[in-house]
């Protein structure tokens, strides 16, 4: 009963404490969830704002060009300079580029005749300058220029002054001199209904413009920028970002108004998830959301950000069930192995009394042989208590082979508890430094809050506390990572031939799945990747074994076969052979390997790279596979400096073990 008491008390205190480090890896992993997701957010804000700001440095550009011709700039004078921009190439996200002349009524007609008379620039069946809306006003804001002018028909010879968003902006940047934004509009010349707006500066005659009533006589007109919301921001964000969070833009007012626009479809000017007001939205992850303020053209933009479940902003639940199954594992072993030894214990106690008492006996028969000489009677006792004696030795012999087993069980055990030390020794180093770091980073948040409550932070104490805490964190995901490594590592370097899902699929659509995951590796190795695997090739097999052995083949070959280069290509090759087999080939054109490294490459734990990010175990797998689940050879071939290949021979359809038909899927 004690045995028992103590084994149970060993098994749950190692629960508590697998549940404690899950508890801290969980919240590590938290923290960097959103610190990934708040530096994705703070890239599109910063992103988006530059990009204006390129666009609004171009719009002062070309007003100091009028500025520099007295505000006289002809039509192919504008032309040019705009082409010379090269705009279109460089920052394709606007739609056009204006010249907004200011008519008064009394000059309208002329001006009129005038642009009418001007079809120098004008492509073969553009139509003709026309004024429209029509409408009575002491003063016109005519569009006069159009650059391109393809694609900006309607808004050729369109009176902003009689559109109500339009002259709002135009007056307030006649009056204020700077950059005005327009609130959302429908552009005219997008039959599309999206969302759009229009940035212009105002351009004043020489002479002085200090004052509101010089800067409304001096004015001659604007330069404007169109743009579609849409098109500005694809240009912005990265395209795969998308698929991993949802933003929307709100138009908040003029920054001059202390209220806010309220956020509705009138104020949406973006929506990541497509066309504005369809679609079912994707719950966003607690926590994953932020927002940011932009000021455009003196209007206040409000960006939303909510981040979703996905392989960017993954929550980790996989490694803590790993970590909380290895801790279960481990407090199970050392709390069987704690009553394995307390048994042992009581067995020897026992046969420590057994040997006393056969000493006892033996004394007794001797006694017994010195009492035969005396009298027959007392031979014939003798004889008795010899007999007695003999059966004491049969029992204690017994229990002496009793012991002898027993022994042979606690050597068994022993071992077993030698491979439990193995195994906690190798995991005991990386989840150590995240136990220390995570230390360390306790005193740390300790003495910042000391110091805050004694009267203040300094900017330079504060940065060094960030860069120390961002430091913390990415060492202890470093050592945890390494820890749910080596369990993954123990756990594949025998391959259990019965695990796995068999069902029929086609080869490249595993092929782009695996691609896809390493898709951003090997873009930041600059790593470029050849496919040449046939659409018709379909396999009765374990796409799951096949996806670890490419899986395996492509991290090999980024931690070896480029080391010190700053580039690479990746071949792989799969084609049909005679008696329903297939041929894949994996080819890289790195560094290669040398006669030994290529006659140990199968060997368990051997490795180039110990210490440096390889275990030893990423071939032995891959041969394990290829050989015991997949039924197929495996071979290699590299010199140094000349690449290595891998050739796989695979059967289109693995021999069915015994009892599979039964739970087998279909593709």
């Amino acid at each position: 009963m004690h045995l028992r008491i103590h084994g149970y008390l060993a098994f749950v205190v190692g629960i508590c404490i697998t549940v404690w480090v899950c508890l801290f890896v969980s919240d590590a992993q938290q923290h960097t969830l959103r610190t990934t997701f708040q530096r994705d957010t703070d890239k599109i804000a910063r992103d988006t704002a530059v990009r204006l700001q390129t666009y609004f440095d171009t719009l002062l550009s070309i007003k100091g060009m009028y500025a520099v011709r007295g505000g006289r700039v002809t039509r192919s004078e504008f032309n040019r300079y705009v082409r010379e921009l090269r705009l279109s190439e460089r920052y394709p996200g606007f739609q056009a580029i204006q010249f907004v002349r200011l008519v008064p009524a009394a000059q309208l007609h002329g001006f009129a005749a005038g642009v009418q008379a001007d079809t120098s620039l004008l492509p073969e069946g553009y139509p003709q300058f026309n004024v429209h809306p029509a409408a009575v006003r002491d003063l016109h804001y005519i569009i006069e220029y159009n650059e391109p002018m393809v694609g900006n028909e309607n808004a050729f010879g369109l009176d902003l002054g009689a559109l109500e968003p339009h002259r709002r902006a135009l007056e307030m940047g006649r009056d204020s001199g700077q950059i005005v934004a327009t609130e959302r509009i429908t552009l005219v010349q997008d039959a599309t209904g999206q969302p759009g707006f229009v940035a212009r500066a105002p351009v004043y005659r020489d002479g002085p413009i200090d004052t509101v009533e010089q800067r409304r006589a001096g004015l001659i007109g604007f330069i404007a920028i169109v743009f579609r919301v849409n098109n500005l921001m694809r240009e912005v964000i990265d395209t795969p970002l998308l698929g991993h969070m949802s933003i929307q833009i709100h138009d908040g007012g003029y920054q001059r108004d202390d209220s806010v626009l309220p956020r509705n479809m009138d104020t949406l000017m973006y929506d990541s998830a497509g066309k504005i007001g369809s679609g079912e939205r994707v719950a966003p992850l607690p926590g994953l959301n932020s927002k940011a303020s932009l000021n455009v053209g003196e209007r206040r933009w409000l960006m939303e950000f909510n981040g979703h479940a996905g392989t960017r902003y993954s929550t980790g639940n996989v490694r803590v069930a790993m970590i909380a199954a290895a801790g279960t594992l481990i407090s199970a072993l050392i709390a069987l192995l704690l009553m394995v030894s307390q048994r042992n214990s009581a067995l020897a106690e026992q046969l420590r009394r057994d040997i006393a008492e056969r000493q006892k006996t033996e004394a007794a028969l001797v006694h017994t042989q010195h009492g035969l000489e005396r009298s027959l009677d007392e031979l014939a006792a003798q004889k008795a208590n010899a007999e007695l004696a003999h059966r004491d030795l049969t029992l204690v012999l017994a229990t002496l082979k009793q012991a002898q087993t027993n022994l042979i069980t606690s050597e068994k055990m022993a071992s077993l508890g030698a491979l439990v030390a193995g195994i906690a020794h190798e995991l005991n180093t990386p989840i150590g430094n995240s136990l220390l770091t995570a230390t360390a980073l306790s005193d740390m948040v300790a003495d910042f809050d000391r110091k805050l409550a004694d009267g203040g932070i300094k900017r330079s104490a504060l940065d060094a506390h960030l860069r120390d805490a961002r430091t913390a964190c990415a060492i202890i995901a470093n050592s945890l990572g390494r820890a749910a490594e080596l369990i993954t590592s123990f756990k594949q370097v025998a391959v259990d031939q019965t695990s796995g899902q068999r069902r029929r699929f086609r080869l490249d659509g595993v092929v782009g799945d695996v691609l896809a995951t390493y898709a951003a590796q090997l873009r930041r190795a600059n790593c470029e990747v050849v496919l040449e695997v046939p659409e018709l090739l379909e396999f009765d097999s374990y796409p799951g074994s096949v996806s670890q052995v490419l899986s395996n083949l492509i991290n090999n070959a980024m931690l070896h076969a480029f080391e010190d280069r700053h580039s690479g290509t990746i071949r792989l090759r799969a084609q049909a052979l005679d008696g329903a087999q297939v041929q894949i080939e994996f080819s890289d054109d790195g560094v290669g390997m040398s006669a030994r490294t290529l006659h140990q490459i199968f060997d368990p734990f051997f490795t180039t790279k110990m210490g440096q990010g390889g275990s030893g175990l990423g071939m032995n797998i891959v041969y394990n596979i290829v050989t015991g689940v997949l039924h197929g050879t495996i071979s290699i071939q590299s010199e140094p400096g000349q690449g290595t290949t891998v050739t796989l021979v695979l059967p289109l359809a693995v021999p069915v073990r015994e009892g599979e038909e039964e739970g087998r899927v279909q593709a």
